[in-house]
């Protein structure tokens, strides 16, 4: 029987692109989303932190992310990032490739060892929302787009703005594949899904439906993810709770200001009303007195 499988639930995304028996799913996946970026095409990698099922089945999968290295020496680093808090999210991405870049060099060795590090980020939420575009990338350059060096690039794809009419390219393959997978018939496949390394990656989804260890896998970190969810929807919910009760507080404080400098200026004119009066009076009374002199005179 089978039954829908989302391949960004960790699980699956681990036993996609990160076991040792299906480097190729990597190796396609890094060649494509990376293609404007490399030099050469990835040909071969070792995987740096391979995923072993049996160390999660009974354990929430903590390292969602898939670190490699090619015979290039050039690093890799793919995450799936299904919850996005956009005010925490942009300097741990840049940190992780930071931190990825830096363990590179070994006691002893020089600069000249540093390597190229590319970090894909697929993210099921908006990051940029006032960003049309769903695909970004970030390199080191200065203000006229040259490089500092040109040791890698930061990828980010945001799933939720992805639509196209056809796809076209192996990057656009994966993408969709990433966000519709979950509605695919394995027994009618659509015509962007008739690739060998597309239906390969197919027959994975079919196994966690298929297989009862694998699905229950599969559906206790669904659980856990809804659990994810729900607290970050409470979160977000007080957090707007919160800065809107900011926001009155701010417009009482500014309403009762300006109430405040309107009385001021109220007592100011009055105030500068009854000098007038009283300079107005001043200066009858000094004309009465001098017709009063003139009169004696």
């Amino acid at each position: 029987m089978h039954r829908p499988i989302d391949p960004k639930i960790d699980c699956v995304f681990k036993t996609l692109f990160g076991s040792d028996d299906r480097r190729d799913l990597l190796i396609h996946l890094l060649n494509a989303l990376l293609a404007e970026d490399l030099e050469a095409p990835v040909a071969e990698v070792d995987i740096l932190n391979p995923y072993n099922e049996r160390e999660t089945l009974d354990d929430k999968l903590t390292i969602v992310d898939v670190k490699a290295r090619d015979t290039a020496r050039r690093m890799f680093q793919v995450e799936i990032q299904l919850l996005v808090f956009p005010q925490y999210l942009a300097p741990r991405i840049l940190y992780a490739w930071a931190d990825l870049y830096s363990q590179q060099l070994h006691s002893g060795q020089d600069y000249d060892a540093l390597r190229p590090t590319y970090a894909i980020w697929i993210l099921d939420q908006t990051l940029f929302v006032e960003r049309p575009e769903y695909a970004h990338r970030y390199s080191l350059r200065d203000d006229q787009g040259r490089r500092l060096v040109d040791h890698g690039a930061i990828r980010l794809f945001e799933l939720s703005k992805f639509q196209v009419a056809r796809v076209e390219t192996d990057a656009e393959r994966w993408l969709k594949f990433l966000k519709d997978g979950e509605h695919l018939n394995p027994e009618h496949l659509p015509e962007w899904m008739q690739h060998p390394i597309m239906r390969q990656a197919m027959s994975i989804l079919s196994r966690f439906s298929e297989k009862e260890r694998d699905y229950h896998r599969y559906q206790s970190r669904q659980e856990a993810l809804r659990v994810q969810r729900t607290i970050q929807r409470v979160l977000d919910e007080a957090r707007a709770a919160t800065e809107a009760a900011r926001a009155n507080e701010q417009a009482a404080r500014a309403a009762t200001e300006a109430e405040r400098q309107a009385k001021e200026a109220e007592r100011q004119a009055k105030e500068a009303a009854r000098e007038g009066e009283q300079a107005a009076l001043a200066e009858v009374a000094r004309l009465k007195a001098l017709l009063e002199q003139q009169k004696d005179g």
